[in-house]
């Protein structure tokens, strides 16, 4: 899903004005209802008060209000404006036809009225009350409005971004002193914005609603995507009931020593439980019946090895045996990184002709040697970084990375000409054809061993799931959707048992309901960046 900036937004409502199917007051119909659809899927309440602008947002606001008069015990409007005239002509029209009476505050006294109090005691408040045209400062009317929701006790959900934020800025909302609401969630519609990435506007769920309007003929001039289930679905479409195995790919796992089998056999487990249909774990001889005994459902492939029980270069030819018949190759789980293994680690980049997932143990033996990084003829490379092996790759000290993490994955890409994985909060998949996607799940459960062996897997059944045709960006796409569903399992896992409890094989075990939320997000058409 793109990031848009204000003004393609505008650019967007410009261009289908008109339509019957995109009309002002069938889009604001639609902005309240997935307001009381995201209000009631993630809190609960008996009394709401929507705080209102006299702008779009206020509209939606008030939309909303309607449609959960409806639902709700009790449901206060209070409308920044002095009267309906005030208002547009859509808005004034909701307001006529609201089962009770606005509050209308004409200044900032208007906040110390008695019924106005009594309504931001509701269990639910509706952050409406600027939109996509605010400029910094915030003052009068609505300032006084942003003090008297963030002093309220209840659970506050703001439409678009919260009031007070800038919608085109990127910084992080409550750094440096500026007035902003609180929020517990944020709704957007049609697409997101940059706050909406990177500017930590809530702790809690973050959705999109395009309300049917397809964003594509705009310039996207932020140049990112963000990953939500929509574009999950996109790469895990529903199996056909004709399916066979072999329609899922093959991913082949080289991995795994005598004291790391378990990470060559999570890679493995997690590429079937993302659907490929074949998966082959090559692993040293001495750790084959490990493996074999994590799940039946492996195939596993004994190897030569060496006398510390690493795969021996000798295995070489039985390797190009293998390879020859993987669809996706994941490279370097459990391997370790002696000079041996590093060598072989380079050989089997330069004669891989499948897609190639290059796992972190397997990264220094290629990047640190840029001249020996693998040729063209290699279909697709993703490189899994972590955040001080990007750092180290382009001479960077670490806080010089944190301060543009996208422009270094990028960088990363254009050098390498390979899609890059770059780990960490909010991590971030950038390809060589240009395209970049932020990924706004996961949490620091995942910062345990098995997470880059289940991440590694993921990605290889992502990309083994479509055909060679599959355009390269499309391919991003899929790797990018494979982060996005990792992530969203370890933020259901985190929630089911605890941060400091989450193993590997739990975010495997809650994958099934990750593809689930992704599902229902479809089914709803409220698409999540984080929940």
């Amino acid at each position: 899903m793109r990031v848009l900036t204000c003004d393609e937004l505008r650019q967007i409502a410009h261009d289908t004005e008109g339509r019957a199917d995109t009309s002002a007051s069938v889009l604001i119909q639609r902005a309240g209802y997935a307001v009381a659809q995201f209000c009631l899927a993630h809190f609960k309440f008996r009394s709401v008060c929507a705080v209102c602008g006299n702008g779009g947002n206020g509209t939606d606001g008030l939309m909303a209000a309607q449609v959960l008069s409806g639902i709700a015990e009790q449901v206060s409007v209070i409308v920044l404006a002095a009267e309906e005239k005030a208002l547009s002509p859509e808005a004034a029209a909701i307001c006529a036809g609201l089962t009770v009476k606005p509050i209308w505050i004409l200044d900032e006294a208007g906040f110390q009225d008695d019924a106005v109090q009594l309504a931001l005691e509701a269990d639910l408040i509706i952050d409406a009350v600027v939109g996509p045209g605010f400029k910094p400062p915030l003052e009068g009317i609505g300032k006084e409005a942003v003090k008297a929701i963030n002093h309220a006790s209840g659970i506050v959900v703001s439409v678009d971004v919260p009031s007070g934020v800038e919608p085109d800025n990127k910084s992080r909302v409550h750094e440096g002193g500026g007035e902003a609401v609180f929020s517990h969630g944020v709704i957007t519609f049609v697409a997101p914005k940059l706050p909406h990435v990177f500017g930590e506007l809530t702790s809690g769920p973050v959705a999109v609603s395009e309300l049917g309007v397809q964003p594509t003929l705009v310039s996207n001039q932020t140049g990112l995507s963000v990953t939500t289930g929509q574009e999950v679905r996109i790469t895990f479409p529903p199996r056909p009931d004709e399916a066979h195995k072999g329609d899922f790919g093959h991913v082949l796992v080289i991995g795994g020593s005598l004291d790391k089998a378990g990470a060559a056999g999570l890679a493995g487990i997690a590429a079937l439980r993302a659907g490929a249909g074949l998966v082959t774990v090559a692993c040293p001889r001495s750790s084959q019946p490990t493996i074999a005994g994590f799940a039946p459902e492996l195939m596993t492939q004994g190897l030569q090895e060496a006398e510390d029980g690493t795969i021996s270069l000798a295995a070489r030819e039985k390797i190009v045996q293998l390879l020859a018949i993987a669809d996706v190759v994941v490279l370097g789980p459990g391997l370790s990184r002696d000079e041996k293994t590093s060598e072989l680690v380079r050989w089997i980049a330069h004669h891989c002709q499948s897609p190639l997932v290059v796992h972190p143990h397997a990264l220094n033996a290629i990047i640190t040697r840029k001249p020996e990084l693998p040729p063209e003829n290699s279909k697709l490379r993703v490189f899994v970084f972590e955040q001080e092996e990007a750092a180290e790759f382009l001479g960077f000290r670490m806080d010089e990375l944190q301060a543009d993490r996208v422009g270094a994955a990028r960088r990363i890409a254009s050098e390498t000409q390979s899609c890059i994985v770059l780990k960490g909060f909010r991590t971030i998949v950038a390809g060589s054809s240009g395209e970049t996607w932020i990924n706004m799940t996961g949490n620091a459960a995942l910062a345990k061993n098995g997470s880059d062996d289940t991440l590694s897997g993921i990605i290889a059944a992502a990309i083994a799931r479509h055909p060679e045709s599959r355009p390269g960006f499309l391919k991003e796409l899929d790797i990018a959707s494979a982060v996005y569903l990792h992530g969203l399992a370890g933020d259901l896992v985190r929630d089911l048992f605890h941060e400091n409890t989450v193993l590997a094989t739990d975010l495997l075990e809650t994958l099934s309901d990750a593809f689930r939320d992704c599902e229902l997000q479809a089914d709803r058409g409220l698409f999540y960046l984080r929940k």
